[in-house]
């Protein structure tokens, strides 16, 4: 079974990749006869937010879920950089909150994160007040709209004071004003040196946020490159239909 990995230093020194916060290495995926990921070798830069996107079925969610250890490839492997050990978030793109309130779906995440029960109710007004949730502390979370429970899932995920998050399309089906909010906390985090990679179909919100951006079609990785090229000159024609909002097959 091939599993995700964390490096210690030294080997991370070896590989010389001191400055890579992820790096898959000829992944590939199956479920039953369909291929998702195919022999697939990225690897992901230390700093800033790296944005992945691709069509529709172009195995995007797979790779994120491959990263953090939900999915295990049929061959290849995942090396995480040594200082996410024990500290990355995923945040899906419907929210998965418990049947409590805001206060409580809060004080359940900090007390898995291991922080002590006197120091949860500081921590808590400070998630709240960076989710923009003040107000809400009582509410059930199931009760909130969409971009509250949104926001909510994301502070959520900053409650274990991770190194690493993983953005499954955070902001989908949402509207303009709480789209925006979740792009204010995923910048604040960015930061804070928090390392972010984020899927996204918008690519408004890419141009907004990523440093890096990384295209994935059919299970394979076509084009990575730092933002401003990506948008501006692309070099593999699959990029250039897709930036023009054309269809791929």
């Amino acid at each position: 079974m091939h599993k995700t990995r964390i490096l210690d230093l030294s080997e991370f020194s070896e590989q010389k990749n001191k400055k890579a916060s992820i790096i898959c290495s000829s992944l590939t995926f199956q479920k039953g006869e369909k291929t998702i990921l195919s022999d697939l070798s990225v690897t992901f830069p230390r700093n800033g937010i790296s944005v992945i996107m691709g069509p529709n079925g172009a195995g995007k969610s797979v790779l994120l879920r491959t990263i953090i250890g939900l999915l295990t490839p049929n061959s290849g492997c995942v090396l995480l950089n040594p200082e996410y050990a024990g500290r990355t978030a995923l945040v899906f793109q419907r929210p998965v909150l418990i049947r409590r309130t805001v206060y409580g779906n809060l004080h359940h995440a900090l007390g898995i994160a291991g922080v002590p029960r006197k120091e949860r109710r500081k921590r808590i007004e400070e998630l709240i007040a960076i989710g923009g949730l003040t107000g809400f502390e009582n509410h059930p979370a199931r009760s909130l709209s969409g971009g509250e429970q949104q926001r909510l899932q994301m502070v959520r995920a900053l409650s274990s004071n991770p190194k690493l998050i993983l953005l499954d399309e955070p902001s989908a089906s949402l509207d303009p004003q709480s789209t925006l909010a979740i792009e204010e906390i995923i910048k604040s985090t960015s930061e804070k040196g928090v390392k972010l990679v984020l899927v996204t179909h918008d690519i408004g919100q890419a141009k907004r946020l990523a440093d890096d951006v990384t295209f994935i079609h059919k299970g394979k990785i076509l084009e990575q490159n730092i933002s401003p090229d990506y948008f501006n000159s692309p070099s593999t024609p699959e990029v250039k239909s897709y930036l023009a909002g054309d269809l791929l097959v």
